[in-house]
């Protein structure tokens, strides 16, 4: 510890907070999504949606992960890079007849878009909702 920890500090170090490893799917491939429907009929099944260029996308997908405290048996999470998979965030929009937003959280339920949200309104919380 340097001298103005000394001086105005804890000589104690405070633990940081661990951070945990979201059980993310990289949602890559178009034939995917037939799969994810399929598994929506016995699981809670969740697209995020993600432009890693964008600072407001990269702040919504580090509170939704942070605020995460579902298990892998309850839900599974694919994430799409939308600068590399633009092609795959069209056919969500077509298939599941979702308007394209990012970041946007979709929750599919028995074959159906059950949820969606965008921005400010992705959250861990609604999630609860669905599962």
């Amino acid at each position: 510890m340097g001298i103005f920890g000394k001086l105005f500090g804890s000589e104690e170090q405070q633990p940081k907070e661990e951070e945990k490893a979201l059980p993310w799917q990289v949602l890559n491939s178009i034939d995917m999504l037939d799969k994810i429907e399929e598994l929506s009929t016995t699981k809670t099944q969740v697209i995020f949606k993600h432009s890693t260029r964008c600072g407001i996308s990269r702040m919504v997908l580090k509170n939704f992960e942070m605020g995460f405290d579902l298990t892998e048996s309850q839900v599974d999470l694919y994430y799409l890079d939308l600068l590399n998979h633009r092609d795959i965030s069209s056919e969500i929009a077509a298939k599941f007849q979702v308007f394209h937003e990012s970041p946007q959280m979709i929750v599919l339920r028995n074959r159906n878009v059950v949820h969606h949200s965008s921005h400010s309104e992705i959250t861990a919380e609604a999630l609860h909702r669905f599962v």
